[in-house]
């Protein structure tokens, strides 16, 4: 694709901008809870919009509306339950989270169980940091420069993770939040330009429900191979949205710097309804992408660049691939202050330096960033060896949402269960589910994630009953945010409920 003056031109300019706005937000940022939680001050509006820009990046523009080329609206179903896991979050899991002050998420299983069983989440996620959430949206952003402006994979992926690492490093969370709400504007709007755009190409509306109704349905049999609707609606889809939406350093470390737990829950349902209209400018494209360019797209994960380049006029082009990049910064901005905050505060400020100043782990903070953006660009060109950068995602996860998400929820139910049915729920869910995908490799992995969590539920509930704890834990309130909630927070949670149901209704 040819870039004009003017492309050049919007396209430097927006990038620019949003590091100049985030470098300004970030500059004061010298203690510990400054730089990795925004002072605990940050408003409903920016939370909101930082989990949707941190969440929505070119694994969805890129793996997402590759799935909806192949497999259709069905694919739209990790966003419409993601609104309604969303309430469940604001309303259960974030006043518990808030009320304990914790700094992340692994210190909270210290709290209720132990230090091994924090660390062992934390060395988890790092792990999954670096192999699948950093690298796959470095390898995703970098094949969308390559389809569009022929920029070799290698050069591409090392030139998003140093432009998003830069002022990560030097800002922190407020940085990454400041940047998160331009970008989520940007992206917002370039996705329903391309929808709109491809739209129009199709022929209009009743054009497309006549030559894709076959790909607009959400509910798909209970044995199909990814998507049934058992595990959509009752099954194993609810282990990775709890864990990503409720247990991932990385979406809630946003949620922990809210200035009370009123802001908190605001700027969840505020996501929420944004997550409601996400299909209709990724899933929708992809789909239309199948009707208009078959011919041209070699694989599924090409077709929205393909959309971009056939579609976009000269002048738009360069916004629009602004937007793009900017989704891969924001996704990557926040998984890189997330991996920093676990490697700081889990490992080296509890373990390797516990009188550590605020300055000293702020220094520590910078220079994890740092690592982390080496360790993703060198593993990233590896993802090109699977099949669809969306379902390596998923799939990958899978080795260690079920035990986190069981040993979480398992420990708020029973007060009783000990430590080490943590530490082995954690550690057991990762070969029952290598198992499970190797002997039955024609299941959906879905299902391989909801087996797993049943597994682990017994084998807590045998370790509650064998060595139940003396006394019940009583976790603590430190008292460092306001926890008054509104009566509102369930009158939204249940408009968000009822308006996935109406979706689901509509595109049965």
């Amino acid at each position: 694709m040819q870039l004009s003056t003017l492309d050049l031109f919007a396209f430097v300019s927006f990038i620019l901008f949003v590091i100049g706005v985030s470098l300004y937000a970030g500059r004061k940022e010298e203690t510990d809870e400054d730089y990795f939680l925004a002072g605990r001050n940050l408003s409903w509006w920016l939370i909101g919009f930082s989990l949707i820009a941190s969440n929505i990046s070119t694994e969805h523009f890129v793996g997402m509306a590759g799935r909806g080329y192949e497999l259709g609206m069905a694919i739209a179903s990790y966003e419409w339950m993601a609104a309604v896991t969303l309430v469940i979050v604001a309303l259960f899991f974030l006043p518990r989270f808030l009320r304990a002050g914790i700094f992340t998420i692994p210190e909270y299983l210290e709290q209720r169980y132990s230090v091994a069983a924090r660390t062992l989440m934390a060395v988890l996620m790092m792990v999954i940091y670096i192999f699948v959430a950093l690298a796959a949206v470095l390898y995703s952003g970098a094949l969308a420069l390559q389809q569009i402006f022929d920029l070799e994979l290698v050069t591409g992926i090392w030139l998003i993770g140093i432009l998003a690492g830069a002022y990560t490093v030097y800002g922190g969370l407020k940085a990454v939040v400041w940047s998160d709400l331009i970008q989520a504007i940007a992206l917002l709007l370039g996705g329903a330009l391309i929808t709109v755009l491809a739209l129009e190409a199709v022929g209009g509306w009743d054009a497309f429900l006549a030559t894709s109704s076959d790909k607009l349905h959400t509910v798909l049999p209970w044995n199909h191979p990814e998507m049934p609707w058992i595990a959509v609606f009752i099954g194993g889809l609810w282990i990775p949205n709890l864990f990503y939406w409720g247990l991932n350093q990385f979406i809630t470390q946003r949620t922990l710097g809210a200035r009370s737990l009123k802001e908190g829950q605001n700027g969840i349902f505020l996501a929420a309804g944004l997550k409601l209209i996400i299909p209709f400018i990724i899933v929708f494209p992809g789909i239309m992408a199948a009707q208009l360019y078959a011919g041209e797209i070699g694989q599924a994960d090409a077709a929205y660049p393909v959309l971009m380049r056939n579609l976009l006029p000269a002048g738009l082009r360069g916004m629009m691939f602004a937007a793009l990049f900017g989704a891969v910064m924001s996704s990557l901005d926040s998984m890189l202050n997330s991996a920093s905050t676990i490697l700081t505060m889990d490992v080296v400020k509890r373990h390797l330096r516990p009188d550590a100043s605020a300055r000293d782990l702020v220094r520590t903070g910078r220079l994890a960033t740092a690592f982390f953006v080496v360790a993703g660009c060198l593993w990233a060109p590896f993802i090109a060896s699977f099949e669809g950068v969306f379902t390596y995602i998923q799939m990958v996860w899978g080795f260690i949402s079920p035990g986190i998400v069981t040993a979480f929820v398992v420990g708020m139910i029973s007060k009783r269960t000990p430590p080490r049915a943590a530490v082995g729920a954690m550690i057991i869910g990762i070969p029952v589910y290598g198992v499970l995908l190797w002997t039955l490799p024609d299941v959906a992995f879905l299902h391989h994630m909801m087996i797993t969590g049943i597994v682990l539920v017994l084998y807590m509930g045998w370790e509650r009953w064998r060595n139940p704890l003396d006394e019940p834990v009583v976790m603590p309130d430190r008292g460092l945010v306001d926890l008054t909630t509104s009566p509102s927070s369930h009158v939204f949670g249940a408009c968000i409920i009822v308006a996935t149901a109406i979706l689901y209704i509509i595109f049965w």
